[in-house]
């Protein structure tokens, strides 16, 4: 017998009775006491990760401490616009309206130094930015068909992909742990390793030890003790703070006007629907954690924003933006599940994003400070990417076929950086990056295995999903 449809109430929940509050949690204005504390753990858990690619990517690309302090405070003003938009909405054009952290991802970094590796000194940036609007518009584009192609996205894919990202970002924790300029004659000096072991063992120590809001800022509190740590032995320059610009606004193409090489863009946009396989499963996460339903349209229009924060992001210098899921996670912990709250902690990013001299604070972390920090940084996101994993029926033969040949094709820049070095151009900047080769492969594998197959094939594929 067929039910009958239910209204939006009735879809998120059940009606209140008189004795329950009619607002229901995710809309709940909670009062400054309650609002501050939550915002602020917000604020501590996804820091850390806003900051790292614009750190990454600035060192990689050579910037002084000036264009570092503009592209940190571009990343901050991105992910404070991004996250107010998702968390507040415009109508049903964009935003989930949940409490849905949105700032550059860590999965865009290893492409983008692929692209800046390929790119001739003066072009790296501009060619990152021109891949990254072609992302965004790709993103716009396919967001409201998404829902469709998540089966090529199950969790044996997206396991590989996160797995990815952690094992072949951490090589460059390791080298700022040496000191970061691989040409200086120190590169690798105890004093380097000395000061990245003490900041790594502060971390471990307060995560040990401390309790409740502490634990939650232990990276933050290794990088402070670190950078105090490195103040004796002349290893911080704070200088950067006295010459960056109290307030100020990001300029537009600062860093260049975009340029588009096909390689680059294929790379990102092979990114991009990683990121938004990420950013649907958060929603319909934190959809499960709230007690409100996520369907496609709120999916669509948590999309729409991702693409229009990619989008907009290059302009002022921002990078590929997706949920932040340790965010979904402190919502799990917390249970304050109001989006006023993240969207209290995206205003903060925007003021914080508004203010340079914040950004050069930042910016002068001495590197081996940063390379302690890192290895936790990246470890983690390959734990996240393994227990990914553990999910997805690898009790079956070919799902263990497929894991392991595209952790091995994603392996192997890492293990062999000249591996393809006789390829076309366009094949090193796919194929150079870890995270678009293994994502590339996994996808091809899962068709060919489970959706190229035999209907019992298809049933372990539906079960890993």
């Amino acid at each position: 017998m067929a039910q009958p449809a239910l209204g939006p109430a009735e879809a998120e929940g059940p009606c209140p009775t008189p004795l329950e509050s009619p607002v229901h949690p995710v809309d709940e204005k909670p009062a400054p006491s309650r609002l501050v504390p939550a915002a602020l753990q917000h604020i501590a858990a996804m820091y850390a990760g806003v900051v790292t690619p614009p750190l990454i990517i600035g060192q990689a690309v050579g910037l002084d401490q000036a264009g570092m302090t503009r592209l940190i405070a571009a990343s901050l003003l991105i992910a404070g616009c991004a996250t107010l938009l998702q968390t507040l909405g415009i109508g049903g054009f964009a935003g989930n309206r949940l409490p849905f952290v949105n700032a550059a991802s860590s999965a865009g970094i290893a492409p983008m130094l692929a692209i800046a590796e390929t790119s001739a000194p003066g072009h790296q940036l501009p060619a990152i930015y021109g891949a990254v609007l072609v992302a965004g518009v790709f993103c716009l584009a396919v967001g409201p068909f998404f829902g469709r192609l998540l089966r090529f996205f199950p969790p044996l894919v997206t396991g590989v992909v996160i797995t990815l990202i952690g094992v072949t970002l951490m090589p460059v924790p390791v080298a700022w742990a040496q000191g970061g300029d691989r040409t200086a004659a120190d590169f690798g000096a105890m004093k380097y390793l000395a000061l990245a072991a003490f900041t790594l063992t502060v971390i471990l120590i307060v995560q040990r030890f401390g309790r409740g809001f502490l634990k939650q800022v232990a990276l933050l509190i290794g990088l402070l003790v670190g950078t105090l740590a490195a103040v004796p032995f002349g290893l911080a320059d704070f200088s950067a703070i006295g010459s960056a610009p109290v307030a100020a606004l990001p300029s537009p193409f600062a860093f260049g006007a975009p340029e588009f090489q096909p390689a680059a863009i294929l790379s990102l946009c092979i990114v991009m629907l990683v990121l938004m396989t990420e950013s649907s499963a958060g929603m319909l996460a934190l959809g499960e954690i709230c007690g409100r339903r996520t369907d496609g349209r709120t999916i669509t229009r948590g999309l729409r924003t991702d693409g229009i924060a990619t989008l907009v992001g290059p302009v002022f210098g921002g990078f590929p933006t997706s949920a932040f899921a340790q965010n979904v996670g402190v919502v799990s912990l917390t249970k304050v599940r109001s989006r006023y709250v993240v969207a209290a902690a995206g205003g903060a990013l925007l003021v914080l994003g508004v203010f340079p001299v914040l950004g050069a604070v930042v910016s002068l972390v001495p590197m081996p400070v940063l390379g302690g920090a890192g290895i936790v940084l990246f470890g983690s996101i390959a734990v996240s990417g393994i227990r990914t994993l553990s999910e997805a029926g690898l009790d079956d033969s070919s799902n263990i076929i497929l894991v392991a040949v595209a952790l091995g094709a994603g392996i192997i820049p890492l293990a062999a950086p000249g591996f393809y070095a006789g390829f076309p151009s366009w094949a090193q900047t796919v194929l150079g990056s870890g995270i678009s080769a293994g994502a590339l492969v996994a996808v091809l594998l899962n068709l060919f295995f489970h959706h190229l197959g035999t209907h019992s094939r298809t049933a372990v594929a539906l079960k890993s999903s």
